[in-house]
């Protein structure tokens, strides 16, 4: 395996390009605006090249991180590779701002944990493509919004290599999970019940699923705990290629996953973290005594040295506490590399994405559609024993 950096030390041939906000007259107007409802084209660039860094900051609403899309168009698709609210692109979750260092993406803020709060997001993932690249910000809420922008590309004379796979991104939310015993606490003896094979393909909360060639490169989960104790518990489990048991890969629980042991911590590492972590969230108004209450939590980790290799299908799923028993607001923001075409997917309307703190205005209207989900004669019997 090469070096981190090893190709920083090589001369290529290539022309470094950037497209940005600034004022073209001269001033110092160096923003976009973007009125509700409208789509702007914010970069159109001819291949074969590659975009290696984003930088945004922005201003508007409460809530424009999840009112406000970025659309990603590869090689003149008609659907989109990336489809994603801003916020939770770059890993904050829940409209909120917070500073936080990945290797992937970073963000800065002075006023942490805000709803709409001023804040500086990059993106370093490489984003490769041929013959074209389109990326477009829709603004679906209802006041105007102000977007600064650097989008920093490297432009090639020759074509990539045909194992060279483009970058996608989808964001998923459940609100609430279908949990089959919300009432039972997380470690209690009635929440232990078995887990396996079709029960857990079909019930587990569901990160991605993609078809075609490829290879997933994480996640981001963000976690409203109305449950009011310890949200996860959960274990992920990834089938790759089609429906076996067990699944290829099957981990030990939610804090697990993302690289860390008996609950989350408040740290942002390279690799996995938390970027808004509950211990210190306005929804919980408590510090971090080791006891959780209820809160805001968006966790992240990247398979950067490990990537989940697929040939046909990749389902990435976690269960929302353990056999899925609880009743959380959960949402995903998957990162994975593949060969197009993909299979297409779509995002929820703008009043299914606001945080839960903005149901007091319409509580109905921030439900999702809830699933079916298989109920066993197990998970009956443990609800009669917990009452």
């Amino acid at each position: 395996m090469k070096n981190l950096f090893f190709d920083i030390c090589k001369v290529k041939n290539a022309k470094t390009k950037r497209i940005s906000s600034y004022d073209v007259e001269g001033r110092n107007s160096d923003f976009w605006i973007i009125e509700p409802g409208e789509t702007k084209t914010i970069a159109e660039i001819d291949g074969p090249g590659c975009i290696t860094h984003i930088w945004m900051t922005q201003a508007g609403s409460l809530f424009m991180y999840r009112e406000v899309i970025l659309k990603f168009y590869w090689d003149g698709e008609e659907s989109p590779s990336i489809l994603v609210p801003i916020g939770d692109f770059f890993c904050l979750g829940h409209s909120l701002v917070n500073s936080f260092c990945s290797l992937p993406f970073s963000a800065s803020t002075s006023t942490p944990y805000i709803f709409g709060g001023k804040c500086a997001l990059n993106c370093y993932l490489p984003m490769p493509f041929r013959k074209h690249a389109k990326i477009e910000i829709r603004n679906e809420g209802k006041q105007n919004y102000t977007q600064y922008f650097y989008i920093d590309y490297e432009i090639y004379e020759k074509e990539f290599e045909s194992d060279v796979a483009y970058l996608h991104s989808l964001w998923r939310r459940e609100n609430p999970t279908p949990g089959w015993g919300p009432e039972i606490p997380i470690s209690a003896e009635e929440a232990n019940i078995v887990n396996k094979e079709e029960v857990a393909y079909k019930n587990n909360y569901e990160i991605l699923y993609a078809e075609g060639v490829g290879h997933y490169i994480g996640c981001n989960i963000s976690v409203t705990n109305f449950h009011g104790t310890w949200w996860g518990e959960g274990d992920d489990m990834i089938w790759v290629d089609g429906y076996k048991w067990p699944p290829d890969l099957h981990g030990t629980g939610s804090e697990d996953y993302f690289n860390q042991a008996f609950c989350m911590q408040n740290n942002a590492f390279l690799f996995n973290g938390s970027s808004i972590f509950e211990g210190f969230s306005i929804f919980g108004h408590n510090l971090w005594d080791g006891k959780l209450q209820g809160g805001y939590q968006t966790s992240y980790v990247f398979h950067l040295t490990n990537p989940v290799h697929f040939k046909k299908s990749i389902k990435v799923t976690i269960e929302a506490g353990h056999g899925n028993h609880t009743q959380n607001d959960y949402s995903s923001t998957a990162y994975w590399y593949q060969i197009e075409p993909h299979k297409k997917f779509d995002i929820l309307p703008v009043e299914k994405r606001y945080p839960i703190l903005f149901s007091f205005l319409n509580p109905e209207s921030l439900k999702t559609e809830k699933r079916n989900i298989i109920i066993t004669k197990e998970m009956e019997e443990m609800k009669k024993k917990r009452k």
